[in-house]
């Protein structure tokens, strides 16, 4: 029996241009490990606003992990919503200088960012739920819920990428470096590579299924599976156990009143949301409250530019003039699915995409690479990215009577296996 699982957090991979974090795989992993920590009453109701059955004719069983490349696969059709997988500070230049936001703020819109997306996506959310218990829920909020909780899902899982968090040379599209002698830029790295090059080195004995029902139930026979299962018994119920109330934690509470409302124009539902959002909140400091605060979250993941991601080689010559110019703002080589993303690497876990060049800095070394593996960065980015939108999921949907019960689970300390 596996114990002490955080279930709640508070009461509560052919290759195309896009404008978004992780790969398929990063956020589908990341989705899987949320639909791990769902108070149980959470996925029938989700799955009904996802309309399920409508999306994903094939596969029968709800699941999150679909869904949670939507705004992907149709960021053609959305172009405006390309500045909310990310946000850049005008300060921020890593290595030298990590800013979050610094003096002079954000780069572009105020609001129009990952932060103040997963704020309205949120209270878009929130209205529905009230509408709902209230019995007045009209197909136009049903389906501007629809949408905005497909968003969450995967604006959650663009926020755990460092490199959607800074707004240096694209967020890191502009850098040429290579992987295994073979080119590719910094933030392709980021977004896959160490995804695939993982999914390639997990121990065989993850294969098979572990004692844990709720775990086997998520996933979906994915290649990713056995990467799953080693994220969730070695790290979540293993060296992170303790840390994990930490990650949901959230400052004290600000002073915060909003309730979207909107014209009946699905279209451009999002447009009007940031709209509002830019004359009702001002800062970006209040997206953030006592229960949801993806500044707060962004912080630290943000940090790790200057750690690790960001190496300080490619500021220094021959490396410094190895720099593309004129592409648009964080667009990246995006796979259509895992098992794509996969097959950029042998068995072996070479990674065989790209052409060589250079000079460029090799970043598939024991001190770059290596030391990101060794540290299971990467897997705790996605374990993060997964339990906080377990956290917020169940914060909108979750059905608890019981005061004490939603203390154990708000919490984190409900033994649900």
């Amino acid at each position: 029996m596996l114990q002490k699982l955080i279930t709640i957090a508070t009461v509560i991979a052919g290759c195309t241009t896009s404008a978004v974090a992780w790969g398929a795989a990063g956020h589908e992993i990341a989705a899987t490990i949320a639909q791990i920590h769902l108070h149980p009453s959470v996925m029938p109701t989700m799955c009904a606003v996802l309309n399920y059955t409508s999306i994903n004719p094939n596969e029968p069983q709800c699941h999150l992990a679909p869904p949670s490349t939507w705004a992907d696969r149709l960021r053609f059709r959305m172009r405006w919503s390309a500045p909310l997988h990310y946000i850049g500070s005008k300060d921020d230049y890593p290595s030298q200088t990590c800013a979050f936001p610094g003096a002079h703020g954000w780069e572009g819109k105020q609001g129009g960012n990952v932060l103040g997306a997963i704020r309205n996506a949120t209270n878009i959310l929130e209205d529905s739920v009230y509408y709902s218990k209230e019995g007045k829920t009209s197909a136009l909020q049903y389906d501007l819920a629809n949408e905005a909780l497909k968003f969450l899902i995967h604006f959650m899982g663009d926020m755990h990428m460092p490199l959607h968090l800074t707004g240096r040379d694209r967020g890191g599209n502009s850098d040429k470096v290579l992987f295994n002698g073979r080119q590719t830029n910094l933030h392709s790295l980021w977004d896959g590579l160490l995804i695939a090059k993982a999914l390639r080195s997990v121990p065989q004995k993850y294969s098979r299924p572990l004692p844990s029902p709720k775990i086997e139930y998520a996933l979906r026979g994915t290649i990713y599976d056995s990467y799953v299962r080693m994220i969730m018994w070695e790290g979540v119920l293993g060296k992170w156990q303790t840390q994990i109330p930490e990650w949901l934690e959230c400052p004290a509470p600000r002073s915060r009143s909003l309730s979207l409302s909107f014209p009946l124009s699905f279209s451009s539902f999002w447009q009007q949301a940031l709209f509002l959002w830019d004359r009702v909140m001002g800062v970006m400091d209040d997206t953030d409250d006592d229960l949801i605060c993806p500044y707060h979250w962004a912080q630290p993941i943000h940090a790790l530019n200057c750690e690790i991601v960001w190496p300080k080689a490619l500021d220094e010559p021959p490396y410094n003039n190895s720099r593309l110019d004129g592409a648009s703002p964080h667009s990246h080589q995006d796979c259509a699915s895992p098992a794509v993303e996969l097959a950029q690497f042998d068995k072996a876990g070479h990674y065989v995409g790209g052409a060589k060049g250079g000079p460029y800095l090799e970043l598939d070394t024991p001190e770059y690479s290596g030391a990101i593996s060794r540290q299971w960065i990467v897997e705790k980015l996605l374990a993060q990215a997964g339990i906080r939108l377990a956290g917020v999921l169940n914060y909108l949907f979750a059905d608890i009577e019981d005061p004490e019960e939603a203390k154990l689970w708000s919490q984190g300390l409900r033994v649900d296996f």
